[in-house]
């Protein structure tokens, strides 16, 4: 099979345990886009916190593509266009507020280049940290929350957001999509909003069939691509739902994992550095 995409998850996929790209996979992920082929970053983290490691795999000179937010934003990185996008209504926050009261657990979502919250936790300030974006604390989440926002999160540990998943998705089915993207962090977008459904408007706007796209991830989150896409991969420290469910499982992202996907299925031979 000829791949002509490869979809990266960022957390612990693309990025290292340390949050950067190691030299190996770098150079895998310049050959192939120097060879005609797209790469796209899709990951949970908003568009702002995705652009450090777009610029240094180029993406913007290939022309390749960032899709941010789970899906809910798919931007061309040579245009700066946005050619996909989808956000939730100011009342649709605040039942999802309403919500995170009830469960007891804290929530946030971005305004701007601000990540807003209204419960101090330590789950948010560990976003502030991976995106580099501040954290703002308001009086009244519901008050500061007027215009549309692209995701919201509920946060907490592991096993406190475990049940709560299960419990939401089944409580707003078809009304948004639920989904963790880390143990600590639940995630919510427009229904019918994935990675897995804007991979598939992206392929189709590039002219990229199904069935040679490669999608690569570790968390739940990464569920819809790695499913949807021709071949999915499971990196080797993905959860055993993921795994699962892969049509391969790579090396860990501490093992330049994405590295070996593109020399096994997209022809790149790299000298080990």
């Amino acid at each position: 099979m000829s791949y002509k995409m490869i979809v990266l998850d960022m957390d612990d996929t693309l990025l290292t345990s340390d949050h950067t790209i190691s030299a190996k996979t770098k150079a895998a992920l310049l050959d192939v886009q120097e060879r005609g082929h797209k790469v796209v970053l899709a990951s949970g983290r908003p568009t702002y916190a995705m652009w450090d490691a777009a610029r240094e795999l180029e993406l913007a000179k290939y022309g390749s593509y960032i899709l941010s937010f789970n899906g809910a934003s798919i931007i061309n990185c040579e245009t700066n266009e946005e050619i996909f996008s989808s956000t939730l209504l100011p009342e649709t926050v605040a039942h999802l507020h309403d919500i995170s009261v009830r469960e007891e657990i804290a929530i946030h979502t971005y305004i701007g280049n601000e990540i807003v919250t209204d419960q101090p936790n330590p789950y948010t300030d560990i976003e502030g940290e991976l995106t580099g974006m501040p954290v703002i604390h308001v009086a009244d989440f519901k008050e500061a929350v007027t215009t549309p926002v692209v995701k919201c999160l509920m946060l907490g540990d592991g096993d406190t957001l475990a049940p709560i998943e299960t419990k939401l998705q089944v409580e707003l089915e078809g009304k948004l999509a639920v989904a963790r993207s880390k143990p600590f962090f639940l995630e919510f977008t427009e229904a019918g909003v994935t990675k897995g459904t804007s991979l598939a408007f992206l392929a189709e706007h590039v002219g990229i069939e199904q069935a040679h796209v490669i999608a690569c991830g570790d968390g739940n989150n990464d569920l819809t691509m790695i499913e949807w896409a021709g071949l999915g991969v499971a990196m080797g420290n993905a959860n055993t739902t993921v795994k699962g469910k892969a049509d391969f499982i790579t090396k860990s992202n501490n093992e330049d994992g994405i590295a070996h996907v593109i020399e096994t299925f997209m022809g790149t031979v790299l000298i080990d550095r």
